[in-house]
């Protein structure tokens, strides 16, 4: 079995590349059209690692050789042993990262599969709070952010998924081009952070808008 390597976001790229190209071989009768959309799966996951084991490179040398839905599946389920887990937090460490919120509004954190979280994010809808957690530069970091509901599907600023999104906005001290007139940066983001955990493929959006609200 494989060290976990790869991060939350990395597993749902790769499963979201797997899934299409199992729906591909299934719905294309053309042969070169296949192989082409096999080579293509196999390059783009190479190319998120570049500085993989002999090992890793095996396991995903095996992405072309894979044709029917059993074979994915399988598959699927040793890259799921492949995912790194987020760092175990408690309820105490997330206090400490807001101390100014006396009555935190804390998430379950037994109910969370860490495995599969790149942040850990919370909604308290009697103060219309959101709550993120995330492992920012090797350092874990909270931001909070006032949000108010759509009541509608749009596209998340961090999974860009189309899924139920509120408006966040973040008050912050910096100035720049991102910024409203009373110093705040707001964003589209899903409501539910679990269905954007399981959406998201990228970080960089995400520490994009977690570095305009701290810096």
């Amino acid at each position: 079995m494989l060290t976990p390597f790869m991060e939350n976001h990395e597993f749902n790229l790769i499963k979201r590349l797997l899934g299409r190209l199992e729906y591909n071989i299934k719905t294309t009768a053309d042969q070169k059209v296949i192989s082409a959309i096999r080579h293509t799966t196999w390059t783009r996951v190479m190319e998120m690692f570049p500085a993989m084991t002999e090992e890793q490179k095996r396991f995903f040398d095996r992405i072309p050789t894979l044709n029917r839905a059993e074979e994915f599946h399988a598959y699927l389920s040793e890259l799921e042993s492949c995912v790194t887990a987020f760092p175990q937090v408690t309820e105490q460490q997330l206090k400490k990262l807001y101390p100014k919120i006396k009555k935190l509004k804390l998430p379950p954190l037994s109910e969370l599969d860490f495995r599969f979280l790149t942040y850990i994010g919370w909604a308290d809808i009697s103060t219309n709070k959101l709550f993120i957690v995330y492992n920012l530069d090797g350092k874990m970091t909270g931001i909070e952010g006032r949000f108010t509901p759509t009541n509608k599907k749009g596209v998340c600023c961090l999974c860009n998924k189309h899924e139920e999104v509120a408006f966040v906005t973040a008050q912050t001290k910096a100035k720049g081009p991102a910024l409203d007139h009373f110093g705040r940066v707001g964003n589209y983001m899903c409501i539910d952070s679990a269905k954007c955990n399981q959406n998201i493929t990228d970080v960089s959006q995400l520490e994009r808008f977690m570095k305009d609200v701290l810096n």
